[in-house]
């Protein structure tokens, strides 16, 4: 079943094809220099009734008219079926374009990622007609970026250290390192942009819930009420629960309240009234403090 953290995981070599020199460095492969990267359909079925999809695909082209093709697959557990897929994207490709083709596989856990390097090989015993040979990024060999001003440097790069290392012990300290160079970019853009990537390609990892947290306090911090998108999804989470609270504990709240609640964008003013709603026994116990001022003028 495709989820966003499958899609989050590959789809990063889409949006940030720049990704792929420090990457094919890392691997030890050759990358030409000042290629371009173009993003195909992943389709490559090839009669209807059996439909096959990459997770991604990138032609890499360079100055001089060499190109390869290199298939992103985002694997998060092991799967013996993957020789047979695998071996046909690539014969497949290669047939449909005529240049080489490469599969690179993106994991989050150390058994998914030796077991990927295979070999995966086809054939009858003692004769092997088709050997398949991924390359692989994993916690083994992407590096735990952990410094902000390195972070900074390669935020595509610092994205993939945290992607590879959501189930490791470092995790905490690559997510603060990310969180804090996106912050000090200055760029909502970019800062909205890598919170989503990250919300979704962390998936059911603890890394995710700390991922929320860190999101939170930077766009207090870097961003306060310019309604980043990780503002706003803070804010309307928050929001939501007051009023889930409250309802649960059956304190009256009229329309205008609710709507009060419902639309307050001072970060400071909601996180008051959620540690209110536990003891509040009508609105008026949230809204009589006047700590902030500015929430009071709205």
């Amino acid at each position: 079943m495709v989820t966003s953290q499958h899609e989050a995981s590959h789809r990063i070599f889409q949006d940030r094809p720049e990704l792929l020199t420090p990457v094919f460095r890392l691997l030890g492969v050759a990358l030409p220099e000042n290629p371009t990267v173009e993003v195909i359909t992943p389709d490559v079925t090839e009669t209807r009734p059996i439909e096959r999809r990459v997770d991604t695909l990138l032609r890499v082209s360079a100055p001089n008219g060499r190109a390869f093709l290199l298939v992103v697959e985002a694997q998060r557990r092991q799967d013996r079926e993957k020789a047979v897929s695998w071996g046909y994207y690539l014969t497949y490709l290669y047939s449909k374009y005529h240049i080489p083709a490469l599969l690179l596989a993106v994991c989050q856990d150390k058994a998914t990622s030796t077991w990927a390097l295979g070999p995966f090989r086809i054939g009858v015993e003692g004769w092997t007609a088709l050997s398949v040979h991924p390359l692989v990024l994993g916690p083994d060999n992407v590096p735990m970026i952990i410094d902000p001003e390195e972070a900074a440097q390669d935020l595509p790069f610092a994205a993939l250290s945290a992607f590879t290392h959501a189930h490791g012990p470092e995790h905490m300290a690559i997510l603060e390192a990310l969180v804090t160079a996106l912050g000090s970019t200055g760029d909502r853009k970019t800062f909205d942009h890598y919170w989503q990537l990250l919300d979704a390609g962390l998936g059911d990892t603890p890394a995710r819930a700390a991922w929320k947290d860190l999101v939170k306090m930077a766009a207090d911090i870097y961003f306060p009420g310019q309604g980043t998108l990780a503002e706003e999804k803070y804010l309307e989470g928050q929001t939501e629960a007051i009023l889930r609270f409250l309802e649960a504990r059956g304190v009256p709240l009229s329309h205008t309240a609710r709507e009060r609640i419902a639309t307050c964008t001072d970060l400071r003013t909601v996180d008051r009234w959620l540690t209110l709603a536990a003891t509040a026994t009508d609105a008026d116990d949230l809204f009589s403090d006047t700590e902030h001022p500015q929430e009071q003028g709205e």
